[in-house]
């Protein structure tokens, strides 16, 4: 009993700070202290932005003229003559082409006599009209005999006028029996071989004129938005990838292919480019004077409607993100073109955009 009430008064007079928990048992106390920890340096997914040159970007096109023309027979024939190879540079009014003139000939001359057998029947009918007539008015042809003797000399002239029609039809498929140049220029494809029975209208061969030379080149819809008017191109032949020719935008078909749902565009080459018709050429968008800079779709983000792109900012081992606002041109040889924000040379964080925060440490660049 007396060693219970000792106690009572020991721990009565000790200080109450001496019965609180050990300090590296106050969970509670010591988080609401002590700073927040710092976030963990992560690793980001990123690209040097750069004009790849002829690596990227790069699209088949072919070197032709801006007027080029495919001939064809207006008549159907047997062709049995082309003078003309490919390649070969005519002058306007040179004989390109020939069908057998046998068979229109023939054409025409059964032309010709059906006219001659039209109009002897249209003379026939008209005396046979006169002479009803004449009759009527003597009371010895009845009305209904006058009525058939017009009807016949109005079907005889319609007659003739037909077999005329016929003879200058005839007449103009023998002359159409020969191709000739509408201008000078280069034979720059041929369809058809001598011996060949042709329809109308059937290609024979195209001409190209000496009036300008383009590059064409076929993208898809989604290449094409945002493609800003008199963009500038850079023209190569892969034999000789060193000497690139800067080309301009002219036009684009307003209408896509139905079958590869492309659109075709054309280039204008400088006058002195050294491009012979027909020449396989490379092509990519910008040049050497001002690159075209694109970068992955999956490295852009919105923010407050405008997009941005997180930019790496680097000093000796220590990097950070910010976010940079970009203007965009559109899609192009999939990727997106920056228009404005970017230079040659900015890193920029093309993987989990949507995770990091202005100012955020970030480490090495790691391959995705």
């Amino acid at each position: 009993m007396k060693v219970s009430v000792i106690l009572a008064a020991v721990l009565a007079a000790a200080p109450a700070a001496a019965l609180g928990l050990p300090e590296w048992l106050s969970f509670g106390a010591v988080a609401r202290d002590a700073a927040p920890l710092p976030d963990p340096i992560r690793p980001v997914v990123s690209e040097i932005v750069q004009d790849r040159g002829i690596d990227a970007r790069s699209i088949p096109g072919i070197v032709a003229s801006r007027t080029q023309v495919t001939m064809a027979f207006q008549t159907l024939g047997r062709m049995v003559s082309r003078p003309v190879e490919l390649g070969d540079r005519v002058e306007q009014g040179d004989l390109l082409a020939t069908l057998a003139a046998e068979d229109l000939a023939a054409s025409t001359r059964a032309a010709e006599a059906a006219l001659a057998s039209a109009e002897v029947q249209r003379d026939t009918a008209r005396l046979t009209l006169e002479r009803t007539q004449a009759l009527a008015e003597r009371n010895v042809a009845s009305a209904a005999q006058l009525e058939q003797a017009q009807r016949a000399a109005a079907a005889a002239a319609a007659g003739a006028e037909q077999a005329r029609s016929a003879l200058v039809q005839a007449r103009d498929a023998q002359g159409y029996a020969r191709m000739t140049a509408p201008f000078a220029g280069v034979v720059s494809a041929i369809y058809e071989t001598p011996g060949n029975v042709l329809g109308t209208g059937t290609p024979v061969l195209q001409l190209s004129a000496d009036d300008g030379r383009e590059a064409v080149i076929d993208l898809p819809e989604s290449a094409l938005a945002g493609l800003p008017e008199n963009t500038d191109f850079t023209i190569w032949q892969s034999s000789d990838p060193s000497r690139e020719v800067p080309a301009v935008l002219d036009r684009i078909d307003p209408v896509a292919d139905s079958a590869t749902r492309t659109r075709r565009l054309y280039l204008t080459l400088p006058p002195d480019a050294a491009f012979r018709l027909g020449a396989l050429v490379r092509a990519r968008l910008g040049t050497a004077s001002e690159p075209a800079l694109t970068i992955p779709s999956t490295a852009i983000f919105r923010r407050d409607g405008t997009p941005h792109v997180w930019r790496v900012r680097r000093s000796g081992v220590s990097a950070t993100v910010e976010a940079v606002p970009v203007a965009l041109a559109g899609e192009f040889g999939g990727g997106v073109l920056v228009e404005r924000g970017l230079d040659p040379g900015d890193e920029v964080v093309v993987r989990g955009v949507n995770s990091l925060r202005d100012g955020q440490a970030v480490g090495p660049s790691v391959q995705p």
